[in-house]
């Protein structure tokens, strides 16, 4: 039972330390650009 749980909480000290970098490191940004649409407007 002890190793399950000393498993349990290093693949948990693992995956934080994966999300920590994932954070600091993933590129997350879009990439932008300009849009440009017509509009028509119904003039009275």
């Amino acid at each position: 039972m002890g190793r399950i749980v000393k498993l349990l909480l290093l693949l948990a000290a693992v995956g934080f330390v994966g999300l920590v970098g994932f954070a600091y490191l993933g590129d997350l940004s879009p990439v932008q650009q300009p849009v440009t649409k017509p509009v028509t407007l119904d003039g009275n």
